[in-house]
């Protein structure tokens, strides 16, 4: 791949490096940053209106594969993020046969070779996912684990938390909780509150989040040099505990998703099941503590939790139908709009939470944007006000509460590996 991107500006805080460029890509590696002639041996692409950035990583996705690739899979999971203005992603284990043995790692990986986007993944803790039994972390972890998880169920044994805490402590690894306890969250399907209590449906109490990451802090503080990351966070006492935390311990970090800084639980009035997901969507006041998180920097990333499912499973009634919603495609105009455009961060800062911060939590390499570096690029029409529409996705799956929002900051495409994808939303 030979390129030349003539007048891109490039936004790369961690370089240090912000303005108008040509940019020279030759075998996937970039050349020249500075001003070039026109009549060199590439293909050029006028980039007049867009901006590149250290490619975008999500470090909280589903692609459904193994098991049930009727959702998602590798190459449609790929297409997706790349579509979304994604360069990385990082694999969930909650798929069937779960990633609690190499064999899945290997699995995942082998098929997500020499695609645009990077693919890594994340290992259960327990064996199957039970919450009971330590997995092979070691295992695990030999085979190219690059965190450890049981999401879509939160690890709840304080016997194998311990244990993969201190595995985490020794290996520089993370682990990602999924905080719920099933005893208070009990069979609810959305927020416990005025909404609930209206569709007389069975909610899920505050308590079920903010008690399990106070709990977890508590046992995390105690295991010096264990790396303790609170997924998809929703409530805004929980911003407080996590902020509190972070005054003595900087190993604990967290991650929010656009619905649980855009949306409420009032949302499912509208749209039913798309728009229910776990942890549910809580209230306004949630909405304004995560944002405030968001713009101090309690919380350091900005992922998706992307979570396919078919139109049969959303259909079931709000009782039966699976939690999740797709989020790669919509993640980058959500929150250019809702937080960029209302100043509650800068651009630069989302660069940050979307590239620089769930790298370095991962122990992945950071993106540069310098000659002599590999392309690995996210590049966006910033300016451009665009509308969504699901049949535009490349998911599967269409399960998204979003649909005919207006937004501002479109994908263009994304370079990485040596290929080129240009969005089609």
């Amino acid at each position: 791949m030979d390129l030349l991107l003539k007048n891109i500006g490039i936004v790369s805080p961690k370089d240090n490096l912000k303005g108008i460029f040509d940019v020279i890509i030759k075998d996937g590696i970039i050349e020249k940053i500075g001003s070039v002639d026109d009549d060199i041996q590439s293909e050029v692409i006028d980039c007049e209106g867009l901006t590149a950035v250290p490619g975008f990583f999500d470090m909280h996705v589903h692609f459904r594969d193994p098991g049930q690739t009727e959702k998602e899979d590798i190459y449609s999971g790929v297409l997706s993020a790349a579509n979304g203005g994604f360069t990385g992603v990082l694999c969930m284990p909650n798929t069937r046969p779960p990633i609690d043995n190499k064999d899945v790692v290997e699995y995942i990986l082998d098929k997500a070779k020499e695609q645009i986007v990077d693919v890594i993944v994340s290992a259960c803790a327990s064996k199957y996912r039970a919450g009971d039994e330590l997995a092979d972390l070691n295992e695990l972890y030999e085979a190219g684990a690059f965190a450890f998880t049981d999401d879509g169920s939160p690890l709840l044994n304080e016997n194998v938390l311990r244990k993969t805490l201190e595995f985490s402590a020794t290996h520089n690894i993370p682990f990602l909780q999924h905080a719920e306890n099933y005893k208070i969250s009990g069979n609810g399907a959305i927020h416990k509150g005025k909404i609930s209590e209206q569709l007389n449906v069975e909610g899920i109490p505050y308590e079920s989040e903010t008690q399990t990451v106070r709990n977890d802090i508590a046992l995390a503080d105690s295991i010096k040099g264990s790396k303790y990351h609170v997924q998809h966070l929703s409530c805004g006492e929980t911003v407080d505990i996590i902020r509190k935390a972070r005054k003595t311990n900087k190993n604990i970090t967290c991650e929010a998703c656009p619905h649980h800084f855009v949306l409420t639980d009032e949302a499912i009035l509208k749209e039913g099941t798309n728009a229910k997901m776990n942890p549910p969507l809580r209230e306004a006041k949630d909405v304004e503590k995560i944002l405030e998180g968001l713009q101090d920097g309690t919380i350091e990333v900005i992922c998706t939790d992307h979570a396919p499912h078919t139109l049969v499973e959303k259909s079931k009634g709000i009782y039966d139908a699976p939690f999740g919603i797709v989020g790669l495609e919509t993640c980058v105009g959500l929150t250019y709009k809702y937080l960029v455009e209302r100043n509650i961060i800068s651009f630069e800062n989302m660069v940050e939470k979307m590239s620089d911060n769930p790298r370095r939590i991962l122990n992945l390499p950071g993106i540069s944007i310098k000659e002599g570096e590999m392309a690995n690029l996210t590049i966006l029409r910033t300016e451009e006000e665009w509308v969504v529409n699901s049949d535009k996705f490349l998911t599967k799956s269409k399960n998204t509460p979003f649909n005919g929002f207006k937004l501002k900051c479109k994908p263009y495409g994304v370079i990485n590996n040596g290929k080129i994808h240009i969005s089609v939303l």
